[in-house]
């Protein structure tokens, strides 16, 4: 599907920095000094239009959130949705979530969010997915110790990839659901392409995993 170019968006993500983080480097190693509140923080990469991340924070007060999206008349729906609610403890960074080390450094996240991202789905294209080794070595890298990973997609060959990249890289898998709507999981917040692709009757996968300490992986 052809994203719809917005040439305003640019502008527009600039008139409203307290959503907006326009210079996040400038907060890598404190961030807790980005929002009203320090709280733990929580980031979704890939945040589309905002729906879950939004949803999230109004459900979480006491937590701290960051939508990051690289599309700038995709995140501008996102803005949209934070100017409306007037959500204190989320916010947006326009940025590659590829160069995730340049704008957090080590410990700086508690828990990462990924919400049916590109499944990539040519074997020749499987490293620009999101859960490949080498984006998992970033997350690694911004966590906290023992820091999580959340996962939902309704992509069978993606999340069956996925799976298999978690257990080699060695992280636990503290929850699998292959069948997230028809589960007994409370709490969900569902994602805009969420709701699409469910109301179609497509099947929802989902899991949770977390990052060992040295300690725990050896043996």
């Amino acid at each position: 599907m052809r994203l719809r170019n917005k040439p305003w968006a640019k502008e527009k993500l600039q008139q409203y920095s307290q959503y907006v983080i326009a210079d996040p480097e400038r907060f890598r190693g404190q961030w807790h000094a980005a929002f009203e509140k320090g709280k733990p923080l929580h980031i979704e990469i890939g945040t589309g239009k905002g729906r879950f991340i939004t949803e999230m924070a109004k459900a979480n007060p006491e937590i701290n959130y960051l939508g990051i999206e690289m599309q700038e008349s995709v995140i501008v729906s996102a803005l949209d949705r934070l100017i409306e609610a007037e959500i204190p403890n989320c916010k947006l960074l326009n940025i590659n979530g590829a160069e995730l080390p340049k704008y957090f450094a080590d410990g700086d996240v508690d828990r990462i969010y990924l919400n049916f991202s590109d499944p990539w789905p040519k074997t020749r294209h499987e490293k620009r997915r999101l859960t490949y080794k080498s984006f998992l070595e970033l997350y690694e890298q911004i966590l906290v110790d023992n820091g999580e990973i959340h996962f939902k997609t309704d992509n069978q060959d993606l999340f069956e990839f996925s799976l298999k990249s978690f257990s080699e890289y060695g992280l636990l898998l503290k929850f699998v659901s292959l069948d997230l709507h028809n589960s007994n999981f409370e709490g969900n917040i569902m994602t805009e392409y969420e709701e699409k692709f469910s109301s179609k009757g497509n099947r929802i996968y989902r899991s949770e995993v977390q990052f060992r300490t040295p300690k725990e992986s050896s043996f």
